[in-house]
């Protein structure tokens, strides 16, 4: 297949998407397919468009090109007026899939896939409803909670609302503090008093201005994948420091992953239950991973999905496929072939 995967962008975890994407276009490539990496927002070179999936093409090559925009792109794509670069969506029509391995804002949230609806770009992952719903997190923990799968207490706060004590929401310390759309855990906060509070506000409305703060469960943390509407075993993620931020999350050494995770058959059937009707009731498609906390009491609680999770062979949804004898190229093809039903008619 010709395959462009479609990475970067203008968002805050513009890096890591450079790297799933760098990943998934070779695993593709090891599979024998004619994928290319490209750069949402930096473009596609005019002189490259007349065979960009050409025999020669050097992977390398794309992956220097794209990052030497990396201190420069938020200016281009303010200068030019629009976000899209140059030849993308050319590139993109003559594709027979568009892999997308961004992550964020403008890649997450429905917006290009609403874009790639309207011009009859095939894409991988869910559509533009359910990646909107599943990125707001006011949004997504609502729909959540009326659908039966439990959620933390919390409230929804804008930037103009001014600071409200977490007793007016029926909280206590510690709660968590985040923005209400962000991704990779930038922009969030626990909070154990009131001067942290109004600090973890500050730093969170620092990038949207809209904010989740809810409180805070003591206990372990779980992710579930979901390909194709079937959970896949269970990893739990433990941080040797602090929560899983993004440090922990993309630093090597940081966290303990385990998969499948120790747990009694009971609640790891229980919380892949759970991940099962999450991805159904935001009406996701081809495949998510949903996040879950566990208190001390074993109550589990969904803390967000994510529609298109890291893809590198040591992120949570390929260790999780990769417990079921499914490797990283693989799985990189599974995803392909599970959303292309969209396109069956």
């Amino acid at each position: 297949m010709n395959i462009v995967v479609l990475a970067g962008g203008t968002s805050s975890e513009r890096a890591v998407s450079i790297v799933t994407g760098t990943q998934v276009c070779r695993a593709l490539r090891e599979k024998g397919h004619r994928a290319i990496l490209a750069d949402v927002a930096a473009g596609w070179e005019e002189e490259d468009l007349e065979n960009p999936f050409a025999a020669d093409y050097e992977l390398s090559k794309s992956v220097s090109y794209i990052e030497g925009w990396n201190d420069k792109i938020q200016d281009v794509c303010r200068n030019r007026g629009e976000f899209f670069g140059p030849h993308i969506l050319d590139i993109c029509r003559m594709a027979d899939m568009v892999f997308l391995a961004l992550h964020g804002s403008n890649g997450e949230d429905g917006k290009i896939q609403a874009a790639f609806d309207l011009f009859g770009i095939r894409y991988t992952g869910t559509g533009s409803l359910g990646s909107g719903m599943a990125m707001d997190k006011g949004i997504s923990r609502k729909i959540l909670f009326q659908g039966g799968i439990p959620v933390p207490a919390g409230t929804v706060l804008g930037k103009k609302g001014g600071v409200h004590s977490v007793e007016e929401f029926g909280m206590d310390f510690p709660v968590v503090v985040k923005p209400c759309c962000g991704g990779s855990s930038i922009g969030v906060s626990i909070a154990h008093d009131q001067a942290a509070y109004e600090k973890a506000l500050q730093e969170a409305f620092a990038w949207e201005d809209q904010v989740v703060v809810e409180e805070y469960i003591q206990g372990r943390e779980f992710s579930v994948g979901v390909v194709d509407g079937e959970p896949l075993p269970v990893i739990e993620i433990a941080p040797l420091k602090g929560f899983y931020d993004y440090k922990n999350k993309y630093e090597p050494g940081s966290a303990v992953e385990t998969c499948p995770a120790e747990l009694s058959e009971e609640k790891a059937e229980e919380m892949r239950e759970y991940a099962r009707q999450g991805h159904k009731i935001l009406k996701l498609d081809a495949y998510s991973r949903l996040d879950f906390m566990m208190s001390g009491d074993e109550r589990i609680y969904c803390l967000e999905a994510n529609t298109l999770p890291g893809m590198t062979p040591t992120s949570l949804l390929p260790q999780e496929a990769a417990a079921t004898g499914v490797d990283f190229p693989e799985l990189c093809e599974k995803l392909i072939e599970v959303s292309m039903k969209k396109y069956v008619h």
